[in-house]
């Protein structure tokens, strides 16, 4: 009797999962189930999540494993990354609730963990044309859920959190369970499918109703944040645009202009904070903020260095179930990703955090700036939402925000990173194909 070829057999397993299309096939699975994580809990609930997120881990390994040979685990994470990671997982030594942070703990790992596999198996323009693909179908489902449950029913679908408002022009939350969801994740994809359009690697008529589909979501959500999000997006493209088309011998100085205008834009809308607020009509947003701020420097006093333990969202143990109750409100999170790290892991955890979110900035900038295809302007104007949005929400802390971030993170820390004098890798290795016009070889994909 014919033994079976275990040995070919395991070939043919490691070549599908090391293969182009396995790549592209977790790709899109992960970013639609990390998007979706809403959706998935309030229809099959939280463990159902959870296990979606610990299959895609455990696949993930087996295609790191797969592509060892092509991989340098010198250049695998930022070390940025890993520092914040640990000094998160070490505030179980004096956290309140220590089961509650080994659990959090998890959470961030497990999508960073996903995010650096999406980073090594995946380059930046099928990165974007993955994510570009993903909200084309989160954000057209939405949009068709609203439009049943407001026009068609005129009655709100309270098991997705649907309040069904779209007759009345908004707010609408879609699939994302809050209007300030649906704008950040909207800001997200507009970005995306402009830079879709930009390199040619979706036909127009596609890009167009794209642009517009997420153009119009944004608006219909009403988010306060979705205005300042968009000025800080188109500040932040143009400043690029200029500093690309400035000649090499003067780029450093167009550079440190720039930041120093920075510096002073952040400084200026601080000082004009109140007027700036008003204009934008966020006077009841910022006032609930402003009392749940100063509530947290009060517990931030007490324990200024260390913080109070890591949670992520947050539970009804103390401090964040005690804020709750002074407050008489039901926060789920410290609407900052700024304070909530400060309040869960003090200032060390505050400065690892703003060090390993600035670099992955930086590093992506510079990168952008120095590139000639438009396709690396993604992954700055990107963290220009993320690290802006984190000013008036925690997404950045948790599901697809902490995502996207990471990812972000991986990919310039691959462009542009001490290890590049350490590891013989090509920097340049993540450098599309060009087609005789200039513009973005449909085929890279």
């Amino acid at each position: 009797m014919a033994q079976p070829n275990v040995r070919g057999g395991g070939r043919g397993l490691v070549a599908l999962l090391s293969s182009a299309a396995m790549a592209s096939a977790f790709t899109h699975a992960a970013l639609g189930a990390v998007f979706a994580g809403y959706l998935i809990e309030r229809m099959a609930g939280r463990i159902t999540y959870v296990t979606i997120v610990a299959g895609l881990c455990l696949v993930g390994a087996a295609m790191l494993a797969a592509r060892r040979r092509e991989i340098s685990a010198l250049r695998l994470a930022p070390t940025t990354l890993l520092v914040f990671l640990a000094w998160v997982l070490a505030s179980v030594t004096w956290s309140q609730d220590a089961g509650g942070t080994v659990a959090g703990w998890l959470g961030l790992a497990g999508l960073a963990f996903i995010a650096v596999v999406i980073g090594h198996v995946r380059d930046t323009l099928q990165t974007a044309r993955a994510l570009g693909d993903v909200m084309r179908v989160l954000l057209t489902l939405s949009l068709g859920l609203e439009i049943l449950s407001g026009i068609l029913l005129d009655m709100p679908l309270r098991f997705l959190g649907i309040q069904g408002n779209l007759a009345m022009l908004g707010p609408v939350q879609g699939i994302f369970g809050t209007r300030n969801s649906l704008g950040f994740v909207a800001v997200l994809a507009l970005i995306t499918f402009l830079v879709e359009y930009r390199t040619m690697s979706v036909p127009p008529g596609l890009s167009l109703y794209s642009a517009v589909l997420a153009g119009t979501l944004a608006a219909l959500s009403d988010s306060p944040t979705v205005l300042v999000l968009a000025v800080a997006a188109a500040t932040a493209t143009g400043a690029l645009a200029l500093v690309r088309r400035t000649r090499r011998d003067y780029r450093r100085s167009v550079q440190w202009f720039f930041g120093g205008a920075l510096i002073m834009g952040i400084i200026v809308a601080y000082l004009f904070r109140h007027p700036i607020i008003a204009w934008i009509g966020a006077a009841r947003d910022f006032s609930t903020r402003a009392d749940l701020w100063a509530q947290i420097v009060v517990f931030v006093r007490a324990r200024p260095i260390q913080g109070w333990g890591w949670s992520g969202t947050w539970t009804d143990e103390f401090p964040f179930g005690t804020i709750n109750y002074i407050l008489r409100d039901t926060h789920r999170s410290a609407l900052s990703a700024y304070f909530d790290v400060l309040l869960q892991v003090g200032w060390v955890g505050l400065v690892l955090f703003g060090t390993f979110a600035g670099l992955a900035f930086v590093r992506s900038w510079l990168v952008a700036s120095e590139r000639r295809s438009i396709l690396y302007a993604w992954t700055p104007l990107i963290l220009v939402a993320l690290l802006v949005d984190s000013v008036f929400e925690s997404f950045a802390l948790a599901g697809y925000g902490w995502l996207m971030l990471v990812l972000c993170a991986v990919r310039a820390g691959q462009s542009r990173s001490w290890r590049e004098r350490l590891d013989g890798a090509s920097p340049d290795s993540d450098l599309p194909l060009l087609d005789t016009t200039g513009g973005l070889d449909r085929r890279a994909g």
